[in-house]
């Protein structure tokens, strides 16, 4: 799409030289050819770095764009960000691609479905009522039980385990609100990628990235009915018991065990081989490796334990 039409768009004012955007992104990751956006005065550090082509901000930040990058100004730069990746979002299915390729060994169920582009490693077995979209890979030796939906330009590893009635690549719980307090979606235009050796239990969800990838790294096993959101990182040999959750951009580190109906809150950190016991409530990034949490407000399991023996005393 052509700069001036993305300025056109959004509303905002560009009388420069224009050029082909190719998509958006973080502050970050956007490359020359790609469109970003600030919308919080704390990631004014990263606009001087960042390698966009164009920059969507408001008046008051608009000082700070670096020489050579365009800066497209208006009112509210999140909301103008979601009208826009409705545009750069691709097809939902593409009848342009080629056909699937099915790997030497697979057995792929003739009530499954394959979208054009997909490829299906070798030794593969694909049961009734799966969907796997558009520009997907899937691993040799992977097992996906029926009912499996996985969404467009997502990567499945080598001798994994999908069971029945997961989701892999549906879209984050993205959005963006005006004045008026109307919704406007964020198209989730990045994927899933899932490492070799992953097990993942059925009605689990993991949902794709705004942009980049929601990373599943080798090893790790997820119980029935987990949820885990858009852009969330998860370390080599994690476990996560069922009901638990990760809200959006968390990342765990190595070994981290989530017990049942434990999550946390979006953009923390978990440092490796933590532990966190049942309905534990993770609100801030834990630093600190090796440990065991408990509880909401969370502390350490020893205190948790403690303070349930005060508890009980008190209604005697």
């Amino acid at each position: 799409m052509d700069l001036t039409e993305v300025a056109s768009i959004i509303g905002a004012e560009f009388n420069g030289i224009s050029f082909e955007i190719t998509g958006l992104n973080t502050l970050k990751e956007a490359s020359s050819n790609e469109v970003t956006f600030v919308s919080n005065s704390k990631y004014i550090k990263d606009i001087q770095n960042t390698k966009a082509a164009a920059v969507i901000i408001d008046k008051s930040l608009k000082s700070h764009i670096p020489q050579g990058c365009a800066a497209l100004v208006v009112d509210s730069p999140y909301w103008s960000m979601a009208v826009l990746s409705k545009y750069f979002s691709p097809p939902i299915e593409d009848d342009q691609l080629p056909y699937a390729e099915i790997g030497e060994g697979s057995r792929v169920s003739p009530k499954a479905e394959i979208a054009n582009g997909a490829k299906i490693g070798k030794n593969c077995t694909i049961l009734a009522h799966v969907y796997i979209g558009a520009q997907t890979v899937v691993g040799d030796n992977t097992i996906i039980y029926p009912n499996v939906t996985v969404y467009r330009d997502c990567t499945i590893g080598n001798d994994c385990i999908i069971h029945a009635n997961t989701t892999i690549g549906s879209d984050g719980f993205g959005f963006a609100t005006n004045k008026l307090g109307e919704h406007k979606k964020i198209y989730q235009n990045g994927n899933v990628a899932i490492e070799e050796d992953v097990e993942i239990g059925s009605s689990t969800t993991i949902d794709r990235a705004v942009f980049g990838t929601t990373l599943i790294k080798k090893g790790t096993r997820i119980d029935n009915l987990v949820q885990v959101g858009h852009n969330c990182e998860i370390g080599e040999y994690c476990v996560m018991v069922s009901q638990s959750g990760l809200a959006g951009s968390t990342k765990l580190g190595r070994n981290v065990v989530m017990g049942g109906q434990s999550a946390t809150a979006g953009h923390l950190e978990i440092a490796p081989f933590n532990t966190f016991a049942a309905r534990s409530g993770i609100t801030k990034s834990i630093k600190e490796s090796g440990k065991t949490f408990s509880g909401f407000p969370l502390m350490e399991h020893k205190m948790w334990l403690r303070l349930q023996v005060k508890i009980a005393r008190l209604l005697k």
